[in-house]
């Protein structure tokens, strides 16, 4: 792991250890978001049009913007527009395209990729793609696994693990941290602290 991220990592922690991260599906919720204490917000919805105005609004208090980019219109899921996201000041994407993470990474923005685990055959695949892609963090779906999956996919890969999906209660967020989860991410507003 680069120090770029450990950095990003340790500013994720909170005063009690790991980090609960909005995950945003609507402006509503992206207004809540803004006043969480998590330095980022995902963002799950928009277009080309409404990302400058989100960018602008977390930046004036202090947040980065990380948006999924499979979840926003009008950008293209290539190389150019990737490199307008990071021009207009999106912090970091979200991807399950992991050959795009290099493309990320170079354009200055953190690439999380984005693991559906349904079994072992899509555990070793993800694996298997972190590995040769290499992102700077993995982000694993359903965000409750169990622990020996988090240490075998960091132990592989090296990366930070954050959980996402089927995060809805306090108790769900204390597993998660408890297998070994780095931080989670949740629409769940109750969550955001």
């Amino acid at each position: 792991m680069n120090s770029n991220i450990e950095s990003f990592i340790k500013q994720l922690k909170t005063e009690q250890g790991n980090s609960v991260i909005p995950s945003v599906r609507n402006a509503d919720q992206f207004r809540v978001a803004l006043k969480s204490n998590s330095p980022i917000v995902l963002v799950l919805f928009g277009d080309i049009l409404s990302l400058p105005e989100m960018v602008k609004e977390a930046a004036a208090v202090g947040k980065g913007l990380f948006v999924h980019l499979d979840f926003i219109a009008g950008v293209g899921k290539d190389e150019v527009g990737i490199r307008f996201l990071s021009q207009m000041g999106i912090a970091g994407l979200i991807t399950t395209k992991a050959y795009l993470c290099h493309v990320i990474r170079d354009s200055g923005m953190i690439a999380i990729q984005r693991l559906f685990l349904m079994d072992s055959e899509s555990l070793r695949t993800g694996i298997n793609l972190a590995v040769k892609y290499k992102p700077d963090i993995i982000e694993v779906l359903p965000g409750i696994v169990p622990a020996f999956t988090i240490e075998r996919i960091k132990k592989e890969t090296k990366l930070a693990v954050f959980g996402g999906g089927l995060i809805q209660t306090a108790d769900d967020v204390q597993l998660a941290f408890g297998n070994g989860i780095t931080a989670v991410s949740t629409s769940n507003k109750e969550l955001w602290g």
